[in-house]
This record gives structure tokens, C-alpha cells and sequence, in this order.
């Protein structure tokens, strides 16, 4: 069985895009995003996000529900661009 062309012999395929994150831009400033948008918006782990949001360099986390964890578009805008979301 042959790797598919755009993936490394043994490498994992690659995630699909959330759509969370493909429409990012369009989204309400009072929407919510989950974890897997919070962490491609940033460039970093999931278990990064988490250090950040506990240590307040990124915006704290909401919950939703049992089980359901989400960020604020809106603050996390404000973090992106350098500014102040508290």
C-alpha cells in the first residue's frame, strides 16, 4: 500500500481543517470556539493552551457544559492582535 503523494511514507494524515477556523474571520465577536481553534489560531499544543489560558496569557476559558470547554472569539481577537481582553 502506497503513501498517498503529500504525505511522508508513515506520516499521519493531516487533520481536516475545523470549520470553526476556516470561517474564523466571519464569526460574531460572542461566539465561541473550542480547543483545536484555540490552539491553530496560536500556533501551539493543546497542552499549551491550557498552560496559557491558567497562566492568563490567553484569554480564560468558559465552561459550557459537562465536557464542554470554549474561548470567546472576541478575546481571543484582542489577543491576537496585542490587546488588552480582561
Amino acid at each position: 500500500m502506497k503513501a498517498p503523494p503529500f504525505t511522508l511514507a508513515g506520516a499521519a494524515p493531516a487533520a481536516p481543517v475545523p470549520d470553526a477556523l476556516r470561517n474564523f474571520d466571519t464569526l460574531p465577536d460572542a461566539a465561541n470556539v473550542r480547543l483545536p481553534v484555540v490552539a491553530a489560531l496560536f500556533a501551539c499544543s493543546p497542552a499549551t493552551v491550557w498552560r496559557r489560558s491558567k497562566s492568563g496569557s490567553l484569554p480564560a476559558y468558559q465552561k459550557l457544559s459537562e465536557g464542554v470547554t470554549a474561548w470567546n472569539v472576541g478575546e481571543l481577537r484582542k489577543a491576537l492582535r496585542g490587546e488588552t481582553w480582561q
